[in-house]
């Protein structure tokens, strides 16, 4: 299927926030249960199909996690110390939204400032069909001798 058909609205195949968050809450992000439920619960108001999720404590603090779904991923690196969290949502498809995983996201961390970069990934892929992808069987007629 064509990215213009399956991904952002304006061609490619999904949306990539990369987001720095600062001044949460630093009992929060060294919480491996708010984390966790945070980033899952941003899956599921992204409109995403959780396949899967990992997450880490570190010691002395910090945590680390992702959550995988069917339409990309979400993840985490906190930094306590700092009330500071590195976070990617990224999602594809017409039926996602990732601002509002992120609308979460901040509500949870109790982020009181936040720097947002949002890529448009995968903008021009259908120039591609045939070099990336296969192109259609072609028939082959058979050769009498």
């Amino acid at each position: 299927m064509a990215g213009k058909n399956r991904g952002v609205g304006r061609g490619g195949v999904g949306r990539h926030l990369i987001v720095e968050m600062f001044e949460c809450d630093g009992k929060l992000l060294d919480s491996i249960d708010v984390v966790k439920t945070a980033l899952l619960d941003a899956a599921v108001a992204s409109n995403s199909t959780v396949v899967g999720f990992d997450f880490y404590r570190f010691k002395p603090h910090g945590v680390s996690g992702y959550v995988l779904v069917a339409e990309s991923h979400i993840s985490i690196h906190t930094w306590p110390e700092y009330g500071y969290a590195a976070v990617d949502v990224f999602t594809c498809g017409e039926h996602t939204d990732p601002w509002k995983g992120l609308e979460i996201l901040k509500e949870r961390l109790k982020a009181k400032k936040m720097t947002i970069l949002s890529i448009d990934r995968g903008v021009g892929i259908e120039q591609y069909a045939g070099y990336w992808t296969p192109q259609p069987e072609q028939k082959v007629l058979a050769k009498t001798p």
